[in-house]
């Protein structure tokens, strides 16, 4: 699948400033960038830094004098996602068997705290008999019981919150998906992405779960097609893979966000509780 991508960003700035920008997308074994192009005005030299495990590519910019500045990327991406057929019957990865990667996506983190909905996790999804069913109805559970509802969460909500309140965007909705995964002991981590066919146009957060040995992306906002996404970065939670981060004197003036398929015969998919096989990325 071929998409292209662009976001443009403007911002005043007050000086001394620094932005660590996490906006390009991944290329790796299942996603490759045919072309890409970064535009700064004024023309700031743009460091461009990768993760230590290499999950996230982002850019450093040091602004020195008064200024909008003005961030624009482009990419054009192939996707080759893989779909896992008949994921009901695929083997359970019991945690002695885990990579030590995976390891970290089983524990509570700063808004995904799992230690805390266990009960909840295990009365309402326990009894669920695979893995890939009971992240199937936690993501019918949240799309059925928490509104998606634009202002309703900031920077400090967290699942906890999330599921308290049952109000929400792609963020807290990934969150608790996250959360109420490693409740029932099943890896989770947050997933960025651009989104073909996402209304209102922005960056887009689900997750994905670790399942019979592959990481399996679900969301559930349902406002995009699982199969029209461009991944930017995955990470514990919002923590870890936030789109920027700003030290200085600076606000946002305006964002514009973009996602566009470039074949003709896409076919979304998304999941429900009627799924028989999913999407790994």
């Amino acid at each position: 699948m071929k998409l292209q991508v662009y976001c443009e960003l403007n911002y005043q700035v007050s000086p001394p400033a620094t932005f660590i920008l996490s906006i390009l997308t991944l290329n790796g074994p299942k996603q490759n960038i045919l072309s890409e192009n970064l535009l700064l005005a004024p023309n700031l030299k743009a460091e461009r830094l990768s993760s230590g495990n290499h999950n996230q590519q982002f850019i450093r910019l040091q602004v020195k004098e008064e200024t909008y500045l003005n961030i624009a990327y482009q990419a054009t991406v192939e996707t080759l996602y893989e779909e896992v057929e008949h994921i009901k019957t695929i083997e359970p990865v019991w945690v002695a068997q885990m990579p030590a990667s995976v390891l970290l996506y089983l524990l509570p983190s700063r808004y995904c705290q799992s230690d805390q909905l266990v009960r909840f996790a295990q009365h309402r999804f326990g009894r669920i008999d695979n893995d890939f069913s009971k992240v199937i109805a936690i993501t019918d559970w949240i799309y059925k019981n928490v509104e998606y509802l634009s202002g309703s969460s900031n920077a400090q909500t967290s699942a906890y919150d999330t599921i308290t309140q049952q109000a929400g965007v792609c963020r807290d909705f990934a969150h608790l998906g996250i959360a109420l995964c490693r409740a029932l002991t099943i890896p989770a981590r947050y997933f960025t992405c651009y989104a073909y066919k996402l209304k209102p146009t922005d960056f887009h957060a689900c997750f994905e779960a670790y399942i019979g040995g592959k990481w399996i992306v679900f969301d559930a906002t349902r406002l995009a097609p699982l199969n029209g996404l461009v991944k930017i970065a995955h990470g514990r939670d919002a923590t870890d893979v936030s789109v920027a981060t700003s030290y200085g004197n600076i606000s946002l003036n305006f964002m514009q966000v973009g996602c566009e398929a470039l074949e003709e015969d896409f076919v979304p998919v998304y999941y429900d509780s009627s799924s028989q096989s999913g999407l790994s990325y």
